[in-house]
């Protein structure tokens, strides 16, 4: 079986939170045996965590025919730092021009149990992203790496995040099955919580908002209201917990709802071209539908409407198939994807050049939930990537605000 070589990535996640690496494991020695030892002196029944690692990734290895450096993936205190330049930014094609020759990939915070919905506010300076089973919204803040818990408590389970034009963050959620605004004053408005027939929402998933007129687009596959762990379980007996599943547009001025398609089985995450001409969408409805397709699909803009809609993308690299969540576009067109439910090698963020080609890979050592641009140049990718926030300097900027 093919394996990645795996590196050692930077942890900033205990360091931020001001946490001492915790000893290595004690193994007592065995009848007739020495207690291995690392310290230089006899007998002190200490083995060094690395070394006890090491030796149990040999002896995997050893049934299954890996090589011990598949397991050197570690992100503890005190470990090397990663050898530039970072081998799991990984361009496919000449056309990815991004990786920078002298920058990790950073695992900023971790301890989460299914995090998603980064997004960036460049006034403040931070970033949020959800944990959708731990009901919370977290805040990361670039003067110092802080992070802060339950900036949003209790969050609707919130999915997705955005933030309009005025600052404001808006949020897409499984729990309460609609789409919120968080008031400068500290109220909460509902946004939409029916579809255009006037029927309650699955359980919205991602938006953005659209710059031109301020109007919130969002998706709803219902995935909040299918399991209590990240919303509520409906025993509907269907996939499509209510209504079939669908994309939306919250009228800026008169707050109308209306559907905008219904084409995707179950459309996940969305974003604008950096032109804001397309709109993309990424469809995740093989979870749930055999007739399903892993891909991506692409339609023109049209005012309030889409039209000539095609797949942009499928999700199949190296004869493996796995699913896009979250997406964004950056300065130059291209389509940065959270990928992941495959494996090494695999999850992470897939990028696609405009034309549909799969052009450059980040590999993440857990499935990639959802990304977004951010940083004071907005050159920074952030990854939600499961129980971990992860974070790499990249050489373009991102297309939107947030």
């Amino acid at each position: 079986m093919e394996r990645v070589r795996l590196h050692r990535f930077i942890d900033l996640a205990t360091r931020a939170a001001g946490r001492r690496p915790s000893p290595g494991p004690t193994v007592p020695a065995g009848p007739g045996t020495a207690a291995s030892r690392t310290d230089g002196h006899e007998g002190s029944g200490r083995v060094d965590r690395r070394d006890f690692l090491l030796k149990g990734a040999a002896a995997v290895a050893a049934i299954t025919g890996m090589a011990p450096a598949a397991f050197a993936r570690n992100f503890g205190q005190g470990t090397e730092p990663t050898r530039y330049p970072d081998p799991d930014i990984v361009d496919l094609d000449p056309r990815f021009k991004y990786k920078l020759g002298n920058t990790p990939i950073l695992r900023l915070h971790t301890g989460a149990l299914w995090v998603e919905g980064c997004a960036w506010n460049g006034a403040g300076r931070y970033l949020v992203w959800s944990d959708i089973p731990n009901d919370e919204c977290l805040r990361w803040t670039e003067e110092d790496g802080h992070v802060g818990r339950r900036f949003r408590y209790p969050a609707g389970n919130s999915n997705g995040n955005t933030f309009d034009y005025s600052g404001r963050q808006i949020a897409f959620c499984h729990g309460t099955r609609n789409v919120i605004r968080y008031e400068h004053d500290g109220t909460v408005t509902v946004l939409a919580d029916k579809s255009d027939a006037g029927q309650a929402l699955n359980a919205p998933n991602d938006g953005m908002v659209h710059p031109n007129d301020g109007s919130i687009w969002f998706t709803d596959p219902g995935y909040g209201a299918l399991m209590n762990y990240e919303g509520r379980r409906y025993s509907t007996g269907s996939p499509r917990p209510f209504i079939k599943e669908a994309v939306y547009r919250i009228d800026a001025q008169s707050k109308k709802v209306t559907k905008v398609t219904d084409e995707p089985f179950k459309p996940n995450g969305m974003c604008f071209s950096h032109d804001y001409k397309l709109v993309y969408i990424a469809d995740t409805g093989k979870s749930h539908y055999p007739d399903a397709k892993s891909v991506i699909w692409v339609y023109d803009v049209d005012g309030e409407r889409v039209r000539n809609g095609k797949v942009f993308a499928e999700m199949t690299l190296g004869g493996k198939t796995g699913f896009a969540d979250g997406i964004r576009c950056d300065e130059d067109g291209n389509l940065w994807a959270a990928m992941g439910w495959v494996g090494d090698g695999y999850d992470g963020v897939h990028i696609f050049a405009p034309d549909g080609k799969r052009i450059g890979q980040i590999r993440l050592p857990e499935i990639c939930g959802n990304l977004c641009f951010g940083g004071s140049k907005r050159n920074r990718l952030f990854m939600a990537a499961s129980q971990s926030l992860y974070a790499v300097y990249v050489e373009t900027r991102g297309a939107h605000i947030t």
